[in-house]
């Protein structure tokens, strides 16, 4: 902070400002939709996307896919081997909760665009959540926890729905149906693609220069 007087501080969301530091402005991360193809006709899965890590949701995903009656496929690096052996593992099958690894762009694209919905049960304060918005670019609705950013990255019933718990999560997953995948790519698109970012950027620079 005690640069707070000749520094320009960004954000890449409002929920990870702190408030000591004086912001400018806040620029969500983008991502290049050349990367992320949109998918109109989705399987039936539910997908987990990211860290294999108790702050992440695994294991929260598994019981919601459960309650659900839905087929899980997880991806992801195994940063809590412990966690991962404890609460993950166990509960792999390979035929209802399926456990893929890490996945590279091509199969990442794949994922996300098949994907019946993204479950993002997240129990810290996220400050972005970058698979969120890539569901949204591929078309995939999102049902994520509502902590940290996911109130900024989500349009309630448009995009997806945010909610407190377990038995929420498997409870709203029908109403997925009334979403339509197009104006979560929209969205997505208009909010969190890579030319947004660039443009967010020379705002601000144009900005400090105008000063």
């Amino acid at each position: 902070k005690k640069y707070n007087n000749t520094s320009y501080y960004v954000s890449i969301s409002n929920s990870d400002r702190s408030r000591e530091l004086n912001y400018i402005a806040t620029v969500y991360n983008g991502i290049n939709p050349k990367g992320f193809h949109f998918q109109e006709n989705p399987d039936d899965y539910l997908l987990y996307f990211g860290r294999i890590h108790p702050e992440k949701g695994t294991y929260e995903a598994i019981q919601i896919a459960r309650k659900a009656g839905r087929r899980l496929i997880i991806s992801g690096l195994i940063q809590d081997e412990e966690y991962f052996n404890a609460k993950v593992k166990p509960h792999l099958d390979d035929k209802h909760i399926i456990f893929v690894g890490n996945s590279g762009p091509k199969r990442r694209d794949e994922l996300l665009g098949g994907a019946f919905a993204l479950l993002h049960p997240i129990s810290f304060e996220e400050p972005f959540g970058l698979s969120v918005a890539e569901a949204m670019m591929c078309g995939t609705p999102v049902v994520a926890f509502s902590r940290g950013s996911m109130p900024e990255l989500l349009v309630e019933g448009k995009t997806g729905f945010m909610v407190h718990s377990i038995n929420e999560a498997a409870a709203v997953l029908p109403a997925i149906e009334n979403i339509r995948r197009r104006d979560c790519r929209q969205y997505a698109m208009e909010n969190f693609s890579i030319d947004k970012m660039v443009d967010g950027y020379l705002e601000v620079y144009r900005r400090i220069l105008s000063s």
